[in-house]
């Protein structure tokens, strides 16, 4: 009995030192964005700017407000995401990653120019059945073999200092808003599709009380969680994600991009 015992503890202590994590953070931030827009504005900041290009992908090292960072722009969609996300923390090995850009909105009560800061993000377009043969939205684990959540919870400590950063910040007014952008604290849905259907975000609201929809977040968070790396997703509407998405999109985003590079910027002089 004791050898079955003892046998057993071995094999936990085998599968815990498989699973375990091997990443190594370095002293350096990582600042992501879905396209050219989102990131070139964070780019022009950088102090001391270095580029290094890895698998065709171009990455920028340097420093903003004394922090050392690197930037790069993913790319549209969740698999380009993932993939230069995975790349970033192979080569760079950052203490976190901060992905940012523009969004449609979900909840009534937003308007382009608003920022959500995601607690946390869910693929909206995943669909699977378990081994029990149950339909489920979570995704799996490639590591552990296990599910992950349905939603990948944002690391606390940056969203405190997003929240923080946001008093310092005047955000720029989309001109046909009723009001000043406001930001709030809430659920970002991801999926490869652009929404523009009012049926779709009334789907999006009532299954997932999503605030924000766009095609490269829960990506992020995925490989970000998998890997045990803090993360957090800021997003700046563009439109609300309805008939008139497309036309807003492309009328409003330079607007929200600089609202979102403005909060970002902000966010890493804040860090610890």
């Amino acid at each position: 009995m004791l050898k079955r015992l003892l046998l057993s503890f071995v094999l936990f202590l085998g599968t815990v030192s498989a699973y375990a994590q091997h990443y190594k953070p370095q002293p350096i931030t990582a600042l992501l964005g879905a396209f050219d827009e989102e990131v070139k504005l964070v780019q022009q900041s950088l102090k001391n700017p270095k580029t290094h290009t890895l698998n065709g992908i171009r990455f920028m090292t340097g420093q903003i407000n004394g922090h050392e960072v690197v930037v790069a722009e993913t790319g549209i969609g969740k698999v380009n995401a993932a993939m230069t996300t995975a790349f970033v923390l192979a080569h760079f090995k950052p203490q976190r990653v901060l992905f940012t850009g523009i969004a449609g909105g979900v909840n009534a009560d937003l308007q382009p120019g608003d920022i959500v800061i995601a607690r946390q993000t869910a693929h909206h377009d995943y669909r699977s059945i378990t081994f029990e043969q149950q339909p489920t939205n979570q995704t799996r684990n490639a590591i552990t073999k296990q599910m992950n959540p349905t939603y990948f919870p944002a690391d606390s400590v940056m969203m405190l200092t997003a929240q923080e950063a946001i008093k310092t910040v005047s955000f720029e007014r989309i001109p046909v808003t009723s009001r000043p952008p406001t930001v709030v604290v809430g659920t970002v849905v991801t999926g490869d599709q652009f929404i523009s259907s009012e049926e779709k975000v009334a789907s999006l609201w009532s299954e997932f009380r999503a605030d924000a929809t766009e095609m490269e977040g829960a990506a992020v968070a995925q490989v970000c969680y998998q890997q045990q790396v803090p993360c957090l997703v800021i997003r700046s509407l563009s439109d609300k994600a309805n008939s008139n998405a497309r036309q807003d999109m492309l009328t409003f985003f330079r607007i929200a991009a600089r609202n979102s590079a403005n909060l970002v910027m902000a966010i890493v002089g804040r860090l610890k």
